[in-house]
């Protein structure tokens, strides 16, 4: 079986100010980070630099999104090109706040993570279902929608992790159990045997992204196929370390 390194990244959404953005590189500091695990946080763009500048150096850092282009007038917008100036290495594109708020469809996604990888960012790429997907069995009819595109766009599946994230689990405090994030995980890497090739199949990372915390990490992290976790609120707490050690 392939070795997959345990992957945690840390989401921190439209959260954040100097002050508690100081306070979480604290806690980051205090103890060695588990070198076993790659960790990456997604402060908002406008924290980027001043992050990357002041967290321990064992920590990677993602843009939350970049557009399909280098550069020109997209008011709003920043590019990989962009991260990458400023010494970031990866970005989360896809996160199901992009799609279903913001409106982005698989296609745009699919442009995003094919720019992204040939400017030389690696990427999370994020799937999830609905909760009323789920309720009509249409799980997995969604995911496969959605993975083809990413993988259709695809140069590089060494700077690619997939994040699976049940929309119905993010923020809300229900989690996928562990017999149910593992189906879903083992069903994704059946699909990536199938339709990109076995060896991809047996070492890209699947992360387990939706109210992942402390109490239940340790349970998640023990499926085979979770090789991680992409985690959104609690990774502003000092709880972080607990999720980041899963797997010790």
């Amino acid at each position: 079986m392939t070795e997959r390194k345990f992957i945690v990244g840390g989401n921190w959404k439209m959260n954040g100010s100097m002050e508690s953005i100081n306070r979480i590189i604290e806690f980051l500091k205090q103890e060695p980070l588990n070198q076993a695990t790659e960790i990456v946080v997604s402060p908002p763009s406008v924290y980027l630099s001043y992050v990357k500048q002041n967290i321990p150096r064992e920590v990677s850092i993602a843009a939350q999104n970049c557009y399909h282009v280098s550069k020109g007038a997209f008011t709003g917008e920043i590019s990989a090109e962009m991260v990458i100036d400023i010494g970031c290495s990866w970005v989360i594109l896809g996160h199901s706040e992009r799609r279903n708020v913001f409106g982005e469809t698989d296609e745009i996604i699919g442009k995003k993570v094919a720019h992204a990888l040939a400017s030389g960012l690696k990427v999370i790429a994020c799937i999830g279902e609905l909760l009323s997907e789920r309720e009509q069995g249409k799980t997995f009819d969604v995911l496969s929608r959605q993975i083809k595109e990413i993988a259709d766009n695809v140069s590089d599946w060494s700077k690619v992790v997939i994040a699976y994230e049940p929309v119905w689990a993010i923020g809300t405090g229900k989690t996928a159990t562990p017999e149910q994030a593992q189906e879903v995980h083992v069903q994704l890497r059946t699909w990536l045997k199938e339709h990109v090739s076995e060896a991809v199949s047996a070492s890209c990372r699947i992360m387990y992204g939706g109210s992942v915390n402390a109490g239940n990490c340790k349970d998640l992290a023990a499926k085979p196929d979770v090789d991680g976790f992409l985690v959104g609120g609690a990774s502003l707490k000092p709880d972080f370390l607990r999720i980041i050690n899963a797997r010790v």
